[in-house]
């Protein structure tokens, strides 16, 4: 583990794991604090919106790990 978190891309996906849950633990959080506060339309908006935010993230990763630019 510690491995891939010595080179800058395997840290950047930790990130954006990192990232994933804080968004997951806080739907959930917001859920049980209060269940009426976010309806159907805007959860969804809301998650629709985080996913391409985060593909967006990842093919950016991606890329800069096909450039051979890991070390930078």
């Amino acid at each position: 583990m510690r491995e891939r978190l010595e080179s800058d891309i395997g840290f950047y996906y930790a990130i954006g794991g990192f990232i994933i849950a804080v968004f997951v633990v806080g739907l959930a959080a917001f859920a049980l604090i209060n269940p009426d506060g976010v309806g159907t339309v805007e959860l969804v908006g809301l998650s629709v919106g985080f996913f391409l935010f985060m593909l967006v993230y990842f093919i950016a990763i991606s890329v800069q790990r096909l450039e051979g630019g890991d070390g930078i």
